[in-house]
């Protein structure tokens, strides 16, 4: 009976098969492509926040004022050579603003210009202009960088003294947030756009806090 046949036919059946394990080879090249292509993100970002550091350290700070912190506690009970007093400042580029606990005398604001010279680079405005390492700011390591996406910190921790010509010398810490990884294949699967970059952050002594100082 032609039923009978139709359902012992097995013609067909190879071109089947093939079709489903290279749908399936498919996925899994593209897959491993993507992969790499986030640890590359990963890595690159990490870079990125290295650079950013450097910069933030020799560079005139994000918190309005605070390269002028050490002459600016000068008072009767805090003389020339004293000690620094503690001060924690973090600024946040998502919301343009900075906030401050312990002494903060002085320290005035958020500045959009001195986070976008460690974005961008001292004197750039761009990504793709840096001429050397040395004037490469850290979109110009991972372009996908923002201001919206760094928060830097300053933070004292004995070094400096009151009156110091160079300004504070505290610890920067500039951190990444906010920042999803790219996917291109598999970016409507399971979420996967949604996936942030994990926080990644690095810190250095700062020297001069000013943009003046040498890299």
């Amino acid at each position: 009976m032609l039923s009978a046949r139709l359902a012992s036919d097995q013609n067909g059946a190879v071109l089947v098969e093939a079709t489903v394990m290279m749908i399936i080879i498919l996925v899994f090249v593209l897959g491993s492509i993507e992969f790499l292509f986030v640890f590359y993100q990963w890595n690159a970002a990490t870079k990125a926040v290295q650079v950013g550091a450097r910069l933030a350290a020799v560079s005139d700070p994000v918190a309005i004022g605070l390269n002028n912190l050490s002459t600016a506690v000068e008072n009767p009970s805090l003389p020339p050579g004293a000690s620094m007093p503690f001060f924690e400042v973090s600024c946040n580029g998502a919301t343009m603003s900075c906030s401050c606990v312990g002494m903060c005398v002085g320290v005035s604001g958020y500045s959009a210009a001195a986070m976008d010279t460690i974005i961008f680079g001292r004197g750039s405005s761009s990504c793709t202009d840096a001429t050397s390492f040395y004037n490469a700011g850290m979109c110009d390591i991972f372009s996908r960088i923002k201001p919206e996406n760094v928060t830097i910190t300053y933070v004292q921790t004995g070094l400096g003294y009151v009156g110091r010509p160079g300004g504070p010398a505290p610890t920067v810490i500039v951190a990444l947030q906010n920042l999803p990884f790219q996917f291109f294949f598999l970016k409507g699967l399971l979420g996967f756009k949604n996936i942030l970059i994990p926080a990644l952050t690095t810190a250095i002594t700062g020297e001069d806090l000013s943009t003046a100082a040498p890299l």
